[in-house]
């Protein structure tokens, strides 16, 4: 069986995650195919909407990227993951700026890769199942996928404080914070996609939710701590406030990858300032040819994937050790071909 079912039903173009072993997560074949469909789709006159949803009897709609591939890519001459972001990331564009309605069903882990291929879309659908994160900073990686787009104009601190920590929103808080568009039981998903199917856009419509949210409670230390211009700033706003859920935010941090933090940080503040999604995704292109093959990310598959040890050894260990020019170099211009999109 393929790792992504495409197929028609009643007005809708259909795409089916369908890679259970791995919670769905995407390689360079099933971005190329999911492309392929939507370029055939967009002047079919038959095909109205594209439905994207994952094999039922899962719990995830999609874990994320091939992550071992990327490490083991890194490790040699990065080609194959230079590969992959570029499938990943044209399609991202592509979902983007769709011209039909693009209904994303996000039921199930949503993380990464599978951010990707749902956030971008004109409807996206979450269950009391969904979880969402973009947890790239345990690993040395960054929120790529078009975080750098997305997730500030979330709200910048909302979006920064997702971005650094990797939080997880779970249900109704995904529509709650903007992610989702819409909030459906997975009671009913079923009936609602046989229906929307047949053209019922407007049964979604009329579905809510629940806004109630745990981060809204903690929205005014958000937005005073998490969109600052440096993370060292970030961190000494966190532990200035008496909040006990401020140290908790500030263990998270101190966790994750100090060169990632940084990439992370400045990844968002530029996104914030781009006039466009393609400037945004050839500039995370060029972080991710770069950062796959650096110690960090090297270090935290290691430790997270491979050996599940959970105690990565990062390099540089501290914010202080990781300089400007360091990032210069990894948000630098490619020589050797930057992104293009068709």
């Amino acid at each position: 069986m393929a790792d992504v079912i495409i197929h028609r039903q009643g007005v809708a173009g259909r795409i089916t995650l369908n890679r259970p072993q791995a919670l769905h997560a995407l390689n360079e074949e099933m971005c190329l195919a999911m492309d392929e469909a939507l370029i055939a789709w967009t002047d079919d006159p038959e095909i109205e909407l594209v439905v994207i949803d994952h094999a039922q009897g899962t719990r995830g709609f999609c874990a994320g990227g091939d992550i071992r591939m990327l490490a083991e890519s890194g490790a040699h001459d990065g080609s194959a993951a230079a590969a992959f972001f570029r499938a990943e990331y044209r399609l991202n564009a592509r979902i983007k700026n769709y011209p039909k309605p693009y209904v994303a069903f996000m039921d199930g882990v949503t993380m990464g890769g599978g951010v990707g291929v749902s956030v971008h879309g004109s409807h996206r659908v979450a269950t009391e199942r969904t979880v969402f994160a973009m947890p790239e900073t345990g690993i040395g990686l960054f929120p790529d996928v078009g975080g750098g787009w997305f997730l500030p104009r979330l709200g910048p601190p909302l979006g920064m404080w997702l971005a650094l920590t990797g939080q997880r929103l779970k249900g109704g808080e995904v529509a709650a914070a903007g992610i989702a568009t819409n909030y459906v039981e997975s009671s009913v998903l079923d009936v609602v996609k046989a229906s929307v199917c047949d053209g019922g856009l407007t049964l979604l419509d009329a579905m809510d939710w629940d806004e109630s949210a745990a981060f809204e409670k903690r929205r005014d230390l958000i937005d005073r701590c998490f969109w600052l211009p440096s993370v060292e700033e970030i961190v000494a706003a966190l532990d200035a406030e008496t909040d006990p859920w401020a140290a908790e935010q500030l263990a998270v941090l101190r966790t994750k990858s100090p060169q990632t933090l940084k990439v992370a940080h400045r990844q968002l503040m530029r996104g914030l300032e781009l006039k466009s999604f393609e400037e945004n995704m050839r500039m995370e292109y060029r972080i991710g040819c770069r950062v796959v093959s650096r110690h960090d990310f090297q270090e935290g598959v290691r430790a997270v994937i491979v050996d599940k040890d959970n105690k990565p050894e990062w390099d540089p260990s501290t914010l202080a050790g990781v300089t400007p020019q360091m990032l210069d170099d990894i948000f630098a211009p490619l020589e050797d071909g930057e992104l293009t999109f068709d």
